[in-house]
């Protein structure tokens, strides 16, 4: 028997927690004709956005450099938090900001070869666990908080 539906304030709570403790989100872009692709990345949550980086050479640095148009998952398919955006990319990110992002991912972009940052602003996040949570996982629309 799955559990009742979240309140709306419970979602944001959790989404937010998500975005703040999770480490890694499946990041989906697509190139001019449209061929999609899809690669797992590591994020910084900053209360607004999200950053993260990956080397200039592959498709998801050419989509978003292209289009900026973004979509990502965070988390599993039973407590998904799912987000369409817009990237830009972020010619040098602050001191402490690039440490942050290292200290929480592992991974330092400033150590590698012609490895850009990109921001992305959300402008849709939903988020669901079961198939009762599907009405109503409409969290931000057009990048105003619903909740």
């Amino acid at each position: 028997m799955q559990p009742p539906p979240r309140p709306p304030e419970q979602r944001k709570n959790d989404t937010l927690r998500r975005l703040e403790h999770d480490v890694d989100a499946w990041v989906a872009t697509a190139d001019p004709a449209g061929t999609p692709y899809l690669v797992p990345l590591s994020f910084l949550w900053d209360g607004e956005t999200l950053l993260i980086a990956t080397p200039a050479t592959n498709p998801t640095a050419r989509n978003l450099r292209a289009s900026g148009r973004v979509r990502l998952t965070v988390g599993p398919p039973r407590d998904v938090v799912l987000i369409e955006g817009f990237a830009v990319v972020v010619e040098e990110v602050a001191h402490d900001v690039g440490d942050a992002f290292a200290a929480k991912t592992g991974f330092e972009p400033r150590k590698q070869r012609n490895c850009p940052y990109f921001r992305i602003r959300p402008e849709l996040i939903q988020a669901w666990r079961e198939a009762n949570e599907i009405v109503g996982r409409d969290l931000m629309v057009a990048g105003e908080w619903q909740v």
